[in-house]
This record gives structure tokens, sequence and C-alpha cells, in this order.
């Protein structure tokens, strides 16, 4: 699909109708918009993140490109995302992108690689602790978010099961890159401290017998 951009408004929502790709018009609180329209939402707390990364350059060290790398592709593959949420399954147009196993597979290296440097956790994860950490939980909201849209979608329209996996791993790589980036800068990762009690009086439980 040839991309351009020569005027940004058109008027043509102004009634609350939009158009997908192919032309077909819904209403704009279409289940289809909302999906992809979080799914920007995404990309934009990504944004957020990837902009923030060039500050802790030299705290990151040998990862500071790898890292980046990681949030570049992650942010088109997000485009990619939206561009066939707003794909109607009876258009197509040559050149197409669509999400596959590859994708989701690469996100699954990324969460190993970056996991096994973890240590387990004992208690539920909070968000803070760190800007970078914080601004990825809210993006690991966000990502839930999306994917609970598209299964209420898929309910009733086609949607592809390799996009709706790919937002479950998505999801799955943020929590894991919010608990890398906290141990790789140093800063304290912040735990819910029930569950911490609740660990805490077993553990003399288990010591008292």
């Amino acid at each position: 699909m040839a991309i351009r951009l020569t005027k940004i408004y058109t008027r043509g929502g102004d009634q609350g109708m939009t158009s997908l790709v192919g032309g077909v018009r819904v209403p704009k609180e279409s289940g289809r918009l909302e999906a992809y329209g979080t799914v920007d939402e995404l990309n934009s707390v990504i944004g957020i993140v990837r902009t923030y990364v060039p500050d802790y350059r030299d705290r990151l060290g040998d990862d500071y490109t790898w890292y980046s790398e990681m949030l570049r592709r992650i942010q088109n593959e997000l485009f990619d995302v939206g561009s066939e949420l707003a794909t109607p399954a009876d258009v197509d147009y040559p050149g197409r992108h669509l999400m596959g196993a590859g994708e989701v597979e690469q996100l699954e290296h990324e969460i190993d690689r970056m996991n096994e440097t973890l240590e387990d956790l004992k208690s539920f994860t909070l968000p803070g602790g760190g800007k970078l950490n914080a601004f990825l939980h809210l993006a690991r909201t966000v990502c839930r978010r999306a994917e609970r849209i598209c299964w209420a979608v898929k309910r009733d329209e086609q949607i592809s099961d390799s996009v709706i996996i790919y937002i479950n791993r998505l999801s799955d790589q943020l929590f894991v890159q919010s608990r890398w980036i906290s141990k790789r800068l140093g800063e304290d990762e912040f735990l819910w401290d029930r569950g911490l009690r609740i660990d805490s009086r077993l553990s003399k439980k288990n010591r008292s017998k």
C-alpha cells in the first residue's frame, strides 16, 4: 500500500464515521477502531521510553544499542499491527505485511535473554523505582487492554490469531523489560509488600517445624 500524506484534515470524520483500509465506513466508536487506537496509544508510550533511553547511554553500556534497536523494532511492529487491525478480512493489497510466528519468536527470545539475568520474584511488582520502569509498566497495562479489546472484537469479526498472540507476548516482554531495566540501571524494584509479609510469615512457619 503506497503511503502519501498530502492533506492532514479531510472533514470526513466530522459526523462520527471514518474509513478502514479499503474504504468501508464505520463508526468511530467501533471495536476495530478501539483496537488499533489502543495499539497506537501503546506505541506512544513506548515512544516515551525510547525518548528517555539516551539519557541512560552510559549506564546501559554495551546493552545500549541492543536495547534501543529493540524498542525501535517494536514501535515499527506495532504500526504493522495497527495496519492489520485497520484492514477488514476481505481486503488485501500488494505488499501487505501480516504478523506471524517470527515476530512472536523474537519477543520470546528477548524475554529469555533478559529474564536469565533476573532473580525469581517473591511478590508481585509495582510500577516505579525508576522512570523507565514506570513507563514500561504503563506500556504493559495498555498492551493488556489492547489484547482484551482484540478478543472482544474477535467475537464478531475476523482478527488474525497471530496479531493477538503477538500482543499477548509483547505484554509479557514489557513486564520483563521493566524488571530488566531496573536491574541494569541499579534502581530499586518496588514489590507488593503484602505479598512480602505473607512470604515472611510462611518462611517463619516453615522454620518452626
